[in-house]
């Protein structure tokens, strides 16, 4: 299984690294429920991202849902060039909070 690791930074962000994948989702969406469940914004950072297939971005929808849900704000910066053509390619780039920089 891969391995996905969500850290707290000092500007306030969540960075998140490794692979998103089938076999990481789950744990990634299991680290991050207490940060939802405690922030009412979250900026999740996703430059340390390896890889990611369409179960990482469908995590990425579960994620602005489940903020959605608790009336908390969550959006993403620094997406990989990868994750960003497979948003576009599908059109979830319209549904995903993205801050391009």
């Amino acid at each position: 299984m891969s391995q996905v690791k969500l850290q707290e930074t000092s500007e306030g962000k969540v960075s998140l690294t490794g692979v998103l994948s089938f076999g990481s989702v789950i744990q990634a969406l299991e680290a991050m429920q207490p940060l939802i469940e405690s922030r009412e914004s979250l900026l999740i950072d996703l430059s340390g991202v390896e890889r990611a297939d369409s179960a990482g971005l469908a995590l990425l929808v579960e994620w602005v849902s489940r903020a959605q849900q608790k009336g908390s704000q969550l959006s993403y910066c620094d997406i990989p060039s990868q994750m960003l053509a497979i948003a576009r390619v599908s059109g979830l780039d319209s549904v995903l909070p993205i801050e391009l920089s």
